[in-house]
């Protein structure tokens, strides 16, 4: 029974090491080679995507012909210029390429690219490697039919569109028009304060046949390349859908490779997430949609939908609508844009937990205007919360150090005889009315709440970049001093004297080694994280401290009385 508290200590660490394995597994992946020259953020932007024929293009069968793309970019005229069509709004500036109408380039306002930074925005979407990352959007139909895919050359009729400060919209129109009569216009509508674009495509038939048209929108991207990047810390890139049925389905790159998705949906979502930020395509509700992956050349990967075949008669208009979000991963914000929109914000198997710790961080950040007294009003409140377990935890550790000497007497007795040191220990416990385990599993309770926490800071885009105070300027990044982490280890170590001592030497010399141990683990844990263990370690040896002191002065009480 003496070991059990050893053994609860290695359980901890084994959590802890098990975590981080099963993150590596699920979202880990193999670094990218650093590119060696990359052109100004201009110039790429300017850069029209790489073509790679009809292959990017969803290949689908429609009753009766084969819907194939109208217009490659082997059949099409060279453009005069392809100079893209700058967007500008007071959350982003988009670049659309009149290429297909594609969102090329966007650049988030409120994000910095880098934390000593402040003033570069962060380029979520970008036309050419490292980190491509586009929407494009078309139509298929039949062999014989005309039709603008994503390779198609739009016209529009200015190149700079700014959001006035009178102005709560913003529309974008493209214009593509066929030899035999079919015209389609691409709009795109911005509004104040949002990362959500509303999209249309627009097919007037001005033949004298009916055409049978689908509509398709995909997301496209290579491997991510972030130089910034933690190595002891990844977060998944990859795609994502949203069903009804299957709920939050994540499509890794390896997973693309391995095969394609086909799957119909309907009310769902698709889209491509890295850490922090996400794009997603969102259909029209009550619409089936085919939801696809495809792989090009190894190196770029595309998640994408695509509509049902409708028939426009001759003379009418159809037009297919969608929405397209381009931003960072607020939860509030998703939440009211699609069902399970806002899982893309991953906490994991414990979203149940860590969605309420979210949410509680959240409001006490709205009082106290810094995230880093947030989390530690939050360390105070789920102390209190736990409060009267870990009464009950620090009681029983307390009672067991008091029986520390009478233990080792036993030990010293019965020697290597273990069985008749287990019986004596049993009856010393029966007898003072001692649970050896009492401490062990208020500690086992609170194990997944740290857990939740550790994947709140992570995922929480709020927290990106949040300074706290002093030499503390991200919460999502290391200490850089290590000083933290130096306050964490020497906060266990007091905790560590604070319990009853293991008898074995061997077993005392491991136990004192963890919060060295600790420390290197958690310097390289995201700062937030690191404040919350210590304010919680601190707290903890405030309540043992006292709990321990009120036990031993009942003790010599009860002794003198005897």
């Amino acid at each position: 029974m003496d070991n059990q508290r050893l053994i609860l200590i290695f359980a901890l660490a084994a959590v802890l090491f098990l975590i981080y394995s099963a993150w590596m597994q699920d979202y880990g992946r193999p670094a990218q080679p650093q590119v060696a020259h990359e052109t100004s953020l201009s110039q790429e932007a300017a850069t029209p995507t790489p073509s790679a024929g009809a292959e990017d293009v969803p290949q689908v069968l429609t009753t009766p012909e084969t819907l194939m793309p109208g217009s490659t970019l082997s059949e099409m005229q060279a453009a005069p210029s392809e100079a893209p069509i700058r967007v500008e709004t007071d959350v982003f500036h988009v670049e659309i390429s009149p290429r297909g109408g594609t969102v090329s380039a966007a650049w988030l306002l409120d994000y910095a690219a880098v934390a000593d930074r402040p003033d570069d925005p962060f380029q979520l979407l970008k036309p050419v490697p490292p980190n491509m990352f586009i929407a494009q959007s078309g139509l298929l139909g039949g062999d014989s039919v005309d039709l603008p895919t994503h390779e198609a050359l739009f016209e529009a009729t200015q190149t700079l569109y700014q959001l006035g400060p009178d102005q709560d919209s913003l529309e974008v129109e493209l214009l593509w028009t066929s030899d035999t009569g079919i015209e389609v216009r691409k709009r795109y509508v911005f509004e104040r304060g949002r990362y959500l674009i509303r999209t249309s495509q627009s097919v007037t038939n001005d033949t004298d046949a009916p055409v049978v048209v689908r509509q398709y929108n995909q997301l496209q991207r290579t491997d991510l390349y972030d130089p910034n990047e933690s190595r002891f810390i990844h977060t998944f890139t990859g795609g994502v859908y949203y069903s009804p049925e299957d709920k939050y389905k994540k499509v890794s790159f390896d997973d693309m490779r391995k095969g394609k998705l086909d799957r119909t949906v309907v009310d769902g979502w698709i889209a491509m997430m890295q850490h922090y930020f996400l794009a997603a395509w969102i259909p029209p509700r009550g619409v089936a949609e085919t939801f696809y992956t495809n792989v090009l050349g190894n190196t770029r990967y595309i998640i994408g939908k695509y509509s049902p075949a409708v028939s426009i008669a001759p003379g009418t208009t159809q037009v297919f609508e969608n929405e397209l979000f381009v931003g960072p991963k607020l939860q509030h914000t998703l939440s009211s844009i699609a069902p399970g929109l806002e899982l893309a914000v991953d906490y994991g198997w414990l979203t149940v937990i860590a969605q309420p710790i979210f949410w509680v961080l959240s409001k006490i950040y709205l009082l106290v205007g810094n995230w880093g007294w947030a989390i530690i009003f939050l360390t105070i409140l789920i102390k209190l919360l736990f409060y009267k377990l870990s009464e009950t935890s620090y009681k029983s550790m307390a009672n067991m150090r008091q029986l520390a000497p009478r233990l080792q007497a036993l030990k010293d007795r019965y020697g290597d005889d273990k069985q008749r040191l287990n019986q004596a220990m049993m009856e010393m416990y029966k007898t003072e009315k001692i649970n050896p385990l009492g401490g062990c599993l208020p500690i086992l309770i609170q194990i997944p709440v740290f857990i939740a926490l550790y994947w709140v800071l992570l995922e929480s885009v709020e927290l990106r970049y949040a300074p706290f105070i002093l030499w503390l300027d991200n919460l999502s990044a290391p200490d850089p001093f290590f000083i933290l982490p130096l306050i964490m280890g020497a906060s266990m170590f007091v905790q560590m004297k604070l319990n009853p001592p293991p008898p074995d030497p061997m077993q005392a010399k491991i136990m004192m080694a963890l919060p060295f141990i600790f420390t290197v683990f958690f310097a390289f844990f995201p700062s937030g994280l690191v404040l919350y263990w210590t304010v919680n370690n601190l707290l903890s040896i405030a309540q043992q401290w006292y709990i321990t002191r009120t036990i031993e002065k009942e003790a010599a009480a009860n002794k003198r009385k005897r």
